[in-house]
């Protein structure tokens, strides 16, 4: 897939909903999903995992950006992040900067959602103008 081919919000939000339900959040009941468009066209998925510390629960945007890395992926396009509720929501301050982290430029195309019909589209930069870098 090349940097000018259109992305597939389509495919990313199918497969988003579908991390929706493998969520484990036994506390909140807020179930997150999250699929990543890399660079080459292959999408990653991920969801969100709590645990009895909240400090060591993981967001559905990590899980994906961990399990791109992991299958040795560090060029991303896009990411859809399926909510739910009347507010498709934002990803949080710690997985917008790990999602700079992958998006110098901040072109990184966000797309929040949810089943009920809500949605909201950003660019990385939009939801974090002011990235820490150390390169």
């Amino acid at each position: 897939m090349s940097a000018g081919e259109a992305i597939d919000w389509g495919a990313l939000k199918v497969a988003a909903l579908a991390m929706q339900t493998r969520a484990y959040v036994p506390y909140s009941e807020y179930r997150v999903g999250a699929a990543l468009l890399t660079a080459s066209g292959e999408i990653m998925t991920g969801c969100n995992v709590e645990n009895a510390t909240y400090g060591a629960t993981c967001c559905a945007e990590r899980t994906a950006v961990f399990s791109a890395v992991a299958a040795g992926h560090t060029a991303f396009r896009a990411i859809a992040v399926a909510t739910h509720g009347a507010d498709a929501g934002t990803p949080c301050g710690i997985c917008r900067q790990v999602l700079a982290e992958f998006s110098a430029d901040g072109a990184l195309e966000v797309v929040c959602f949810t089943p009920e019909g809500a949605e909201a589209r950003y660019t990385l930069a939009e939801l974090l103008p002011h990235a820490f870098r150390l390169k």
